[in-house]
């Protein structure tokens, strides 16, 4: 049996916020906490959708104790601030890391027993769904508007934490391009390549089926397309991101992920490593390490990306073609092509043991030891 969750309600395209005021009237609630990261605040973005509810008389309080890979002490403060504004729903604004934290927030509002956060880590029992969330995104990589996986940091021991729970999924998503335009180039590539990571994962992953398949290969064939596009600020590649990491985000959070992703959550919890950086760089040398294992799928991811001739070459030139073709896509929005400047030799083994041990570890096509771990992390050294 397989299971899909996703979101109650989406809105798509340009002025899509403008729902967010009949969402929260005809849901018939009160008050929002709204919670977006401080630069987003600081330079108007989070401010966009703060119009909207001060038009439409709406309350909220505004919570912005936010890193760019949240930890624990900032969902727990958020939950300080939800109880103390007297709020009955959430709505985030950003990239995942304000739709993590939300996440948090919402879930332990109503499962209290989970306070420690650390307890919501993998597959949590929990009872209730959380509080209401109306998730914004303004980062077209992430997908966490639509997904029922989020991540926390453990500060106090240099781990990322995947919680997955389908309670956790925003009830409504606003997936507008104009909030999006904003964005730097660097944050446009690396969520993007972030974007098309879950996509290829989610495509090749253990679980993967014939549904997930349809949601992947066209998510590839959309970033493929407009990811260029995005990065020179067209309104054309806006909006075919905020829609292509969308559909990609439907897939991957019903059938996971796989080694990219486990090996980039202990870059970013030690380094502080931005998450698309590290998946964009890892994403070549994990596929061709996995290649033995993906049977004809490099084949359709080749032909997704705009590889012309594949049903003419031979399973080791579709292969290479389709790992090139990404390779190419990363170089062309310049992310980095190493892990040299991010990475010290002494901490390559406890990266290994934490990538190992990482939730989305499992649904990797081909099984590795820490010994490979290591070598991979070495070999982009």
């Amino acid at each position: 049996m397989n299971r899909f969750v996703l979101n109650e309600t989406s809105y798509h395209g340009k002025g899509a916020i403008q729902a967010i005021a009949d969402e929260v009237k005809a849901k018939k609630l009160s008050k929002a906490l709204v919670c977006s990261d401080p630069d987003l605040v600081e330079f108007g973005v989070t401010q966009k959708v703060l119009d909207v509810l001060e038009a439409a008389n709406f309350p909220y309080e505004l919570y912005s104790n936010i890193k760019p890979n949240p930890t624990v002490e900032n969902v727990q403060s958020g939950v300080e601030a939800f109880k103390a504004s007297g709020a009955d729903c959430i709505i985030a604004i950003g990239g995942g890391s304000s739709m993590d934290t939300a996440k948090g927030i919402g879930i332990i509002i109503n499962n209290p027993e989970f306070a420690d956060v650390v307890s919501l880590e993998g597959v949590a029992d929990t009872k209730n769904r959380c509080v209401p969330i109306i998730a914004v995104p303004t980062t077209a990589g992430t997908a966490a508007e639509v997904t029922i996986n989020y991540v926390i940091t453990d500060a106090e021991k240099n781990r990322k934490m995947v919680c997955v729970d389908p309670k956790d999924i925003p009830i409504v998503a606003i997936v507008d391009p104009d909030m999006m335009a904003s964005m730097p180039k660097g944050l446009t590539a690396s969520t993007g390549m972030d974007a098309l990571t879950h996509a290829i994962e989610g495509y090749i992953t253990n679980g993967a089926w014939e549904l997930s398949d349809m949601f992947h290969l066209k998510a590839i064939e959309i970033i493929s397309r407009d990811l260029r596009g995005a990065c020179d600020n067209t309104d054309e590649g806006r909006e075919g991101m905020a829609l292509g990491q969308y559909v990609a985000g439907m897939g991957f959070s019903n059938v996971g992920l796989g080694l990219v992703h486990s090996m980039a959550h202990p870059l970013g919890a030690l380094y502080d490593t931005p998450h698309g950086v590290a998946n964009a760089i890892l994403l070549p040398s994990i596929m061709e390490f996995n290649a033995p294992e993906t049977g004809e799928r490099y084949r359709e991811v080749a032909r997704a990306m705009g590889v012309k001739g594949v049903d003419d070459m031979s399973q080791e030139e579709y292969r290479r073609a389709a790992i090139d073709a990404v390779a190419q896509l990363s170089k062309d929005v310049g992310i980095p092509q190493d892990l040299k400047e991010i990475v010290k030799d002494e901490d390559v083994h406890f990266l290994a043991e934490s990538a190992h041990a990482d939730a989305c570890f499992p649904g990797n096509p081909r099984d590795c030891s820490v010994e490979e771990i290591e070598e991979l992390y070495r070999n982009l050294m």
